[in-house]
Protein backbone atom coordinates (compact mmCIF):
# COMPACT_ATOMS: atom_id res chain seq x y z
CA UNK A 1 0.00 0.00 0.00
CA UNK A 2 1.06 3.62 -0.71
CA UNK A 3 0.59 6.32 0.86
CA UNK A 4 -0.35 9.34 -1.38
CA UNK A 5 -0.57 13.54 -1.14
CA UNK A 6 -4.42 14.26 0.68
CA UNK A 7 -4.58 16.84 -2.21
CA UNK A 8 -4.28 14.08 -4.82
CA UNK A 9 -6.12 10.94 -3.61
CA UNK A 10 -9.31 13.80 -3.03
CA UNK A 11 -8.70 15.08 -7.20
CA UNK A 12 -8.54 10.46 -7.97
CA UNK A 13 -11.35 9.89 -5.09
CA UNK A 14 -13.42 12.76 -7.03
CA UNK A 15 -12.64 10.90 -10.01
CA UNK A 16 -13.57 8.04 -9.23
CA UNK A 17 -16.98 8.88 -8.20
CA UNK A 18 -17.61 9.38 -11.86
CA UNK A 19 -17.46 6.24 -12.42
CA UNK A 20 -20.24 3.81 -12.26
CA UNK A 21 -20.45 0.06 -13.69
CA UNK A 22 -21.11 -4.12 -13.36
CA UNK A 23 -21.28 -8.47 -14.14
CA UNK A 24 -22.72 -12.56 -14.23
CA UNK A 25 -21.58 -16.35 -15.42
CA UNK A 26 -20.06 -18.45 -18.23
CA UNK A 27 -22.54 -20.54 -17.61
CA UNK A 28 -22.49 -22.87 -20.27
CA UNK A 29 -20.31 -20.30 -22.14
CA UNK A 30 -17.37 -21.56 -20.48
CA UNK A 31 -19.03 -23.84 -18.38
CA UNK A 32 -22.71 -25.09 -17.46
CA UNK A 33 -25.18 -25.40 -14.65
CA UNK A 34 -22.95 -24.38 -11.94
CA UNK A 35 -19.69 -25.54 -13.08
CA UNK A 36 -19.81 -22.53 -15.26
CA UNK A 37 -16.33 -20.73 -16.70
CA UNK A 38 -14.67 -11.15 -21.11
CA UNK A 39 -12.24 -6.62 -22.71
CA UNK A 40 -13.16 -4.71 -23.90
CA UNK A 41 -10.53 -1.40 -23.80
CA UNK A 42 -11.49 2.06 -22.05
CA UNK A 43 -12.46 4.97 -23.77
CA UNK A 44 -8.86 6.28 -23.71
CA UNK A 45 -6.92 3.12 -24.84
CA UNK A 46 -4.44 3.05 -27.85
CA UNK A 47 -6.20 3.54 -31.26
CA UNK A 48 -9.46 3.96 -29.86
CA UNK A 49 -11.64 6.84 -31.00
CA UNK A 50 -15.26 8.45 -29.41
CA UNK A 51 -18.53 6.94 -30.15
CA UNK A 52 -20.08 9.00 -33.08
CA UNK A 53 -23.55 8.39 -30.67
CA UNK A 54 -23.66 11.84 -29.41
CA UNK A 55 -22.92 12.06 -25.04
CA UNK A 56 -25.98 11.89 -23.19
CA UNK A 57 -28.40 10.52 -26.30
CA UNK A 58 -30.41 8.16 -26.02
CA UNK A 59 -30.01 5.53 -29.43
CA UNK A 60 -32.75 3.90 -31.12
CA UNK A 61 -34.75 1.19 -29.43
CA UNK A 62 -33.54 -0.68 -32.51
CA UNK A 63 -29.71 -1.22 -34.20
CA UNK A 64 -28.03 -2.84 -36.70
CA UNK A 65 -24.83 -4.99 -37.58
CA UNK A 66 -22.71 -5.46 -40.79
CA UNK A 67 -19.92 -7.87 -40.97
CA UNK A 68 -17.26 -5.68 -42.85
CA UNK A 69 -14.56 -8.45 -43.33
CA UNK A 70 -12.63 -10.88 -41.32
CA UNK A 71 -9.08 -9.40 -40.67
CA UNK A 72 -7.56 -12.38 -39.55
CA UNK A 73 -8.28 -16.30 -39.22
CA UNK A 74 -6.77 -19.83 -37.89
CA UNK A 75 -6.39 -18.40 -34.21
CA UNK A 76 -6.37 -20.83 -31.67
CA UNK A 77 -7.77 -20.26 -28.44
CA UNK A 78 -7.62 -17.00 -28.59
CA UNK A 79 -9.17 -14.63 -25.75
CA UNK A 80 -7.75 -11.16 -25.06
CA UNK A 81 -7.45 -8.45 -27.49
CA UNK A 82 -5.47 -5.15 -27.38
CA UNK A 83 -5.44 -2.87 -30.29
CA UNK A 84 -1.98 -1.29 -31.12
CA UNK A 85 -2.06 2.55 -32.39
CA UNK A 86 -0.69 1.93 -35.88
CA UNK A 87 -4.35 -0.11 -36.49
CA UNK A 88 -2.27 -3.39 -35.96
CA UNK A 89 -4.05 -5.96 -32.78
CA UNK A 90 -2.24 -8.12 -30.15
CA UNK A 91 -4.22 -11.24 -29.78
CA UNK A 92 -3.72 -13.81 -27.07
CA UNK A 93 -3.98 -16.98 -26.71
CA UNK A 94 -5.34 -18.72 -23.74
CA UNK A 95 -3.39 -21.99 -23.91
CA UNK A 96 -0.78 -21.48 -25.81
CA UNK A 97 0.59 -18.63 -23.67
CA UNK A 98 1.71 -16.41 -26.62
CA UNK A 99 1.07 -13.03 -28.06
CA UNK A 100 0.13 -12.35 -31.55
CA UNK A 101 0.51 -9.39 -33.74
CA UNK A 102 -2.01 -9.53 -36.48
CA UNK A 103 -1.70 -6.96 -39.45
CA UNK A 104 -4.68 -5.01 -39.31
CA UNK A 105 -4.77 -4.73 -43.22
CA UNK A 106 -3.69 -8.02 -44.40
CA UNK A 107 -4.21 -10.42 -41.68
CA UNK A 108 -0.97 -11.53 -41.45
CA UNK A 109 0.38 -13.03 -38.14
CA UNK A 110 3.31 -12.18 -36.64
CA UNK A 111 4.49 -14.02 -32.43
CA UNK A 112 5.63 -11.84 -30.39
CA UNK A 113 6.52 -14.29 -27.83
CA UNK A 114 5.47 -16.75 -24.99
CA UNK A 115 4.66 -15.20 -21.41
CA UNK A 116 6.25 -17.47 -19.00
CA UNK A 117 4.98 -18.59 -16.21
CA UNK A 118 0.96 -19.54 -17.51
CA UNK A 119 0.00 -22.47 -16.61
CA UNK A 120 -3.61 -23.58 -18.89
CA UNK A 121 -5.76 -25.96 -17.45
CA UNK A 122 -9.96 -25.51 -17.99
CA UNK A 123 -10.44 -22.43 -18.35
CA UNK A 124 -7.29 -20.92 -17.00
CA UNK A 125 -4.36 -19.52 -18.77
CA UNK A 126 -3.25 -16.45 -20.73
CA UNK A 127 -6.47 -14.23 -20.44
CA UNK A 128 -6.83 -10.71 -21.14
CA UNK A 129 -4.44 -7.99 -22.58
CA UNK A 130 -4.14 -4.52 -22.47
CA UNK A 131 -1.41 -1.35 -23.40
CA UNK A 132 -0.23 0.53 -20.87
CA UNK A 133 -1.91 3.74 -20.69
CA UNK A 134 1.73 5.38 -21.98
CA UNK A 135 2.32 2.86 -24.28
CA UNK A 136 3.82 5.10 -26.50
CA UNK A 137 6.83 6.06 -24.29
CA UNK A 138 6.69 2.61 -22.35
CA UNK A 139 6.10 0.28 -24.75
CA UNK A 140 4.31 -1.85 -21.95
CA UNK A 141 1.82 -4.32 -22.87
CA UNK A 142 -0.35 -5.88 -19.73
CA UNK A 143 -1.38 -9.76 -19.34
CA UNK A 144 -3.71 -11.48 -17.03
CA UNK A 145 -2.57 -15.13 -16.60
CA UNK A 146 -3.00 -18.65 -14.75
CA UNK A 147 0.26 -19.49 -13.31
CA UNK A 148 0.93 -22.99 -11.18
CA UNK A 149 -0.33 -20.87 -8.12
CA UNK A 150 -2.78 -18.76 -8.31
CA UNK A 151 -4.06 -16.19 -11.18
CA UNK A 152 -2.14 -12.40 -11.63
CA UNK A 153 -1.41 -9.50 -13.67
CA UNK A 154 1.93 -8.93 -15.23
CA UNK A 155 3.36 -6.45 -17.22
CA UNK A 156 6.26 -6.66 -20.15
CA UNK A 157 8.32 -4.49 -22.81
CA UNK A 158 7.09 -4.64 -26.29
CA UNK A 159 10.61 -4.67 -28.41
CA UNK A 160 9.52 -4.74 -32.21
CA UNK A 161 12.93 -4.43 -33.21
CA UNK A 162 13.70 -8.12 -32.06
CA UNK A 163 13.08 -10.89 -33.87
CA UNK A 164 9.71 -13.02 -33.87
CA UNK A 165 9.02 -14.66 -31.28
CA UNK A 166 11.73 -12.58 -28.81
CA UNK A 167 9.97 -9.21 -28.90
CA UNK A 168 8.48 -9.63 -25.07
CA UNK A 169 10.48 -9.29 -22.17
CA UNK A 170 10.48 -10.92 -19.10
CA UNK A 171 7.21 -10.56 -17.32
CA UNK A 172 7.43 -7.94 -14.32
CA UNK A 173 4.41 -9.06 -11.81
CA UNK A 174 2.59 -5.81 -10.72
CA UNK A 175 -0.14 -7.74 -9.07
CA UNK A 176 -0.67 -11.69 -7.62
CA UNK A 177 -3.07 -13.37 -5.37
CA UNK A 178 -6.14 -13.72 -7.07
CA UNK A 179 -7.75 -17.19 -6.70
CA UNK A 180 -7.16 -20.01 -9.34
CA UNK A 181 -9.21 -22.93 -10.11
CA UNK A 182 -10.38 -24.94 -12.98
CA UNK A 183 -13.69 -22.56 -13.94
CA UNK A 184 -14.01 -18.85 -13.17
CA UNK A 185 -11.02 -17.40 -13.61
CA UNK A 186 -12.09 -13.98 -14.66
CA UNK A 187 -9.48 -12.18 -16.60
CA UNK A 188 -10.40 -9.44 -18.38
CA UNK A 189 -8.44 -6.33 -17.47
CA UNK A 190 -9.02 -2.10 -18.89
CA UNK A 191 -7.24 0.93 -18.14
CA UNK A 192 -10.28 3.09 -17.35
CA UNK A 193 -10.57 6.58 -18.43
CA UNK A 194 -8.72 7.61 -15.05
CA UNK A 195 -5.84 5.72 -16.38
CA UNK A 196 -6.40 2.91 -12.91
CA UNK A 197 -5.93 -0.75 -14.17
CA UNK A 198 -9.61 -2.61 -13.56
CA UNK A 199 -9.83 -6.06 -13.63
CA UNK A 200 -12.75 -8.84 -13.19
CA UNK A 201 -11.93 -11.97 -11.41
CA UNK A 202 -13.82 -14.70 -10.74
CA UNK A 203 -14.56 -16.86 -7.51
CA UNK A 204 -12.88 -20.06 -8.74
CA UNK A 205 -15.52 -21.97 -8.23
CA UNK A 206 -15.67 -21.29 -4.25
CA UNK A 207 -18.90 -19.33 -3.95
CA UNK A 208 -17.91 -17.44 -0.50
CA UNK A 209 -15.23 -15.62 -1.78
CA UNK A 210 -17.54 -13.67 -3.88
CA UNK A 211 -18.72 -11.74 -0.55
CA UNK A 212 -15.86 -12.05 1.39
CA UNK A 213 -14.19 -8.38 1.20
CA UNK A 214 -11.07 -9.92 2.04
CA UNK A 215 -10.65 -12.70 -1.30
CA UNK A 216 -9.63 -11.02 -4.64
CA UNK A 217 -11.93 -13.77 -5.69
CA UNK A 218 -15.62 -12.44 -7.25
CA UNK A 219 -14.43 -8.96 -7.38
CA UNK A 220 -13.53 -6.05 -9.65
CA UNK A 221 -10.18 -4.72 -8.67
CA UNK A 222 -9.12 -1.05 -9.44
CA UNK A 223 -5.13 -0.56 -9.33
CA UNK A 224 -2.53 1.71 -10.46
CA UNK A 225 -0.37 0.76 -13.15
CA UNK A 226 2.16 -0.42 -10.79
CA UNK A 227 -0.58 -2.90 -8.90
CA UNK A 228 -0.94 -0.92 -5.80
CA UNK A 229 -4.49 -0.19 -4.52
CA UNK A 230 -5.83 3.03 -6.42
CA UNK A 231 -6.16 5.83 -4.34
CA UNK A 232 -10.11 6.63 -3.93
CA UNK A 233 -11.07 2.98 -3.72
CA UNK A 234 -14.25 2.59 -1.66
CA UNK A 235 -12.60 0.23 0.75
CA UNK A 236 -9.46 2.12 2.16
CA UNK A 237 -6.33 0.24 1.02
CA UNK A 238 -8.08 -1.99 -1.04
CA UNK A 239 -7.75 -3.81 -4.43
CA UNK A 240 -11.36 -4.40 -4.23
CA UNK A 241 -14.12 -1.73 -6.35
CA UNK A 242 -17.08 -3.98 -5.96
CA UNK A 243 -17.68 -7.75 -4.99
CA UNK A 244 -20.30 -9.79 -5.07
CA UNK A 245 -19.45 -11.46 -8.76
CA UNK A 246 -19.46 -14.60 -10.36
CA UNK A 247 -16.93 -14.90 -13.04
CA UNK A 248 -16.37 -11.44 -14.42
CA UNK A 249 -15.40 -11.88 -18.33
CA UNK A 250 -16.45 -7.84 -19.93
CA UNK A 251 -15.19 -4.37 -19.35
CA UNK A 252 -15.96 -1.45 -20.89
CA UNK A 253 -16.86 2.28 -20.28
CA UNK A 254 -19.32 4.68 -21.89
CA UNK A 255 -19.21 8.25 -23.07
CA UNK A 256 -20.30 9.49 -20.00
CA UNK A 257 -16.85 7.20 -18.00
CA UNK A 258 -19.75 4.76 -16.37
CA UNK A 259 -18.16 1.39 -16.48
CA UNK A 260 -20.33 -1.78 -17.19
CA UNK A 261 -19.45 -5.37 -16.75
CA UNK A 262 -20.73 -8.64 -18.27
CA UNK A 263 -20.69 -11.58 -15.74
CA UNK A 264 -21.52 -15.31 -15.80
CA UNK A 265 -24.71 -16.69 -14.03
CA UNK A 266 -25.11 -20.06 -13.22
CA UNK A 267 -28.29 -21.79 -14.33
CA UNK A 268 -30.88 -19.09 -15.02
CA UNK A 269 -29.59 -15.25 -15.39
CA UNK A 270 -26.43 -13.90 -17.05
CA UNK A 271 -25.98 -9.85 -16.24
CA UNK A 272 -24.94 -6.85 -17.93
CA UNK A 273 -24.31 -4.64 -14.61
CA UNK A 274 -23.79 -0.74 -14.09
CA UNK A 275 -21.11 -0.81 -11.75
CA UNK A 276 -20.96 1.56 -8.57
CA UNK A 277 -17.85 1.80 -6.26
CA UNK A 278 -18.37 -0.67 -3.08
CA UNK A 279 -21.31 -2.04 -4.91
CA UNK A 280 -22.17 -5.18 -3.71
CA UNK A 281 -24.00 -7.38 -6.97
CA UNK A 282 -25.27 -10.58 -4.94
CA UNK A 283 -23.87 -13.42 -5.70
CA UNK A 284 -24.28 -16.67 -4.56
CA UNK A 285 -27.13 -15.29 -2.90
CA UNK A 286 -28.65 -13.61 -5.79
CA UNK A 287 -28.95 -14.06 -9.56
CA UNK A 288 -30.50 -11.85 -11.66
CA UNK A 289 -32.54 -9.20 -10.42
CA UNK A 290 -33.43 -9.33 -7.05
CA UNK A 291 -35.47 -7.91 -4.23
CA UNK A 292 -32.98 -7.62 -1.90
CA UNK A 293 -32.00 -4.05 -1.46
CA UNK A 294 -27.99 -4.67 -0.06
CA UNK A 295 -27.52 -5.69 -3.77
CA UNK A 296 -27.19 -4.17 -7.02
CA UNK A 297 -29.68 -4.96 -10.26
CA UNK A 298 -28.67 -5.52 -13.02
CA UNK A 299 -29.16 -3.14 -16.27
CA UNK A 300 -30.20 -6.57 -18.31
CA UNK A 301 -30.12 -9.88 -17.68
CA UNK A 302 -30.55 -13.10 -19.74
CA UNK A 303 -31.30 -16.91 -19.66
CA UNK A 304 -28.05 -18.66 -19.77
CA UNK A 305 -28.58 -20.59 -23.04
CA UNK A 306 -28.82 -17.17 -24.83
CA UNK A 307 -25.32 -15.44 -23.34
CA UNK A 308 -22.76 -16.51 -21.55
CA UNK A 309 -21.22 -13.52 -21.51
CA UNK A 310 -17.55 -12.51 -22.14
CA UNK A 311 -16.46 -9.37 -23.53
CA UNK A 312 -18.26 -6.00 -23.92
CA UNK A 313 -17.31 -2.69 -25.81
CA UNK A 314 -19.04 0.40 -25.84
CA UNK A 315 -20.53 2.26 -29.25
CA UNK A 316 -22.86 4.18 -30.84
CA UNK A 317 -24.77 5.01 -27.21
CA UNK A 318 -25.11 1.33 -26.42
CA UNK A 319 -23.33 -1.77 -25.48
CA UNK A 320 -21.95 -4.62 -27.25
CA UNK A 321 -21.81 -8.05 -25.87
CA UNK A 322 -20.56 -10.88 -26.82
CA UNK A 323 -21.89 -14.49 -26.08
CA UNK A 324 -20.41 -17.58 -26.12
CA UNK A 325 -22.77 -20.41 -25.38
CA UNK A 326 -25.85 -18.02 -27.10
CA UNK A 327 -23.05 -17.63 -29.83
CA UNK A 328 -24.10 -14.05 -30.50
CA UNK A 329 -23.55 -10.39 -30.17
CA UNK A 330 -26.16 -8.53 -27.94
CA UNK A 331 -26.88 -4.99 -28.16
CA UNK A 332 -28.16 -3.11 -25.11
CA UNK A 333 -28.75 0.22 -26.17
CA UNK A 334 -28.26 2.74 -22.96
CA UNK A 335 -30.50 5.84 -21.29
CA UNK A 336 -27.79 6.83 -18.21
CA UNK A 337 -27.34 3.11 -16.76
CA UNK A 338 -30.23 1.83 -17.23
CA UNK A 339 -31.32 -0.24 -20.86
CA UNK A 340 -33.72 2.08 -22.49
CA UNK A 341 -34.76 -0.67 -25.12
CA UNK A 342 -35.14 -4.60 -24.64
CA UNK A 343 -31.55 -5.99 -25.50
CA UNK A 344 -30.75 -7.24 -29.22
CA UNK A 345 -29.44 -10.29 -30.92
CA UNK A 346 -27.35 -10.40 -33.90
CA UNK A 347 -25.07 -12.88 -35.39
CA UNK A 348 -26.79 -15.85 -33.98
CA UNK A 349 -24.92 -19.00 -34.67
CA UNK A 350 -23.21 -17.07 -37.67
CA UNK A 351 -19.63 -17.27 -36.07
CA UNK A 352 -20.10 -19.68 -33.12
CA UNK A 353 -18.93 -19.23 -29.91
CA UNK A 354 -18.09 -15.02 -29.30
CA UNK A 355 -15.19 -14.31 -27.06
CA UNK A 356 -13.87 -10.58 -27.49
CA UNK A 357 -15.37 -7.51 -28.65
CA UNK A 358 -13.49 -3.84 -28.54
CA UNK A 359 -13.84 -0.72 -29.75
CA UNK A 360 -12.38 -0.07 -33.14
CA UNK A 361 -13.42 3.51 -33.09
CA UNK A 362 -16.70 5.44 -34.24
CA UNK A 363 -19.01 2.98 -35.18
CA UNK A 364 -16.43 0.30 -35.41
CA UNK A 365 -15.75 -3.21 -33.60
CA UNK A 366 -13.69 -5.91 -33.37
CA UNK A 367 -15.08 -8.84 -32.77
CA UNK A 368 -13.54 -12.39 -31.93
CA UNK A 369 -14.54 -15.92 -31.56
CA UNK A 370 -13.91 -18.76 -29.86
CA UNK A 371 -14.35 -22.43 -31.14
CA UNK A 372 -11.16 -23.91 -30.30
CA UNK A 373 -11.27 -23.31 -26.75
CA UNK A 374 -12.58 -27.08 -26.06
CA UNK A 375 -16.34 -26.14 -26.12
CA UNK A 376 -16.83 -25.32 -29.79
CA UNK A 377 -18.16 -27.15 -32.45
CA UNK A 378 -16.19 -28.20 -35.35
CA UNK A 379 -18.80 -27.19 -37.47
CA UNK A 380 -18.37 -23.89 -36.24
CA UNK A 381 -14.77 -23.49 -37.96
CA UNK A 382 -11.34 -22.47 -36.79
CA UNK A 383 -11.16 -18.47 -35.00
CA UNK A 384 -10.94 -15.60 -36.40
CA UNK A 385 -11.11 -11.43 -36.04
CA UNK A 386 -13.84 -9.91 -37.62
CA UNK A 387 -14.56 -5.66 -38.12
CA UNK A 388 -18.21 -5.40 -37.84
CA UNK A 389 -20.27 -1.89 -38.16
CA UNK A 390 -22.85 -1.24 -35.77
CA UNK A 391 -25.92 1.49 -35.03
Amino acid sequence: MIVHRRAVTAVLAATTLLLTAGCSSDGGGDDSSGAGAGAASGSTAPGSSPTRQAAGATPPAKGSVKVLRTVAEGLRTPWGLAPLPDGDLLVSSRDDGTILRVDGKSGKKTELGEVSGVSAAGEGGLLGIALSPDYASDHMVYAYFTSDSDNRIVRMVYDERKASGEQLGAPDTVFKGIPKGFIHNGGRIAFGPDKMLYAGTGESGNTGLSQDRESLGGKILRLTPEGDAAPGNPFPGSPVYSYGHRNVQGLTWDSKQRLFASEFGQDTWDELNAIKPGGNYGWPDAEGRSDDKRFQNPTAQWHTDDASPSGAAYAEGSVWMAGLKGQRLWRIPLNGTEASADPQPFLKGEYGRLRTVVSAGGDKLWLVTSNTDGRGSPKDGDDRILEIQVS
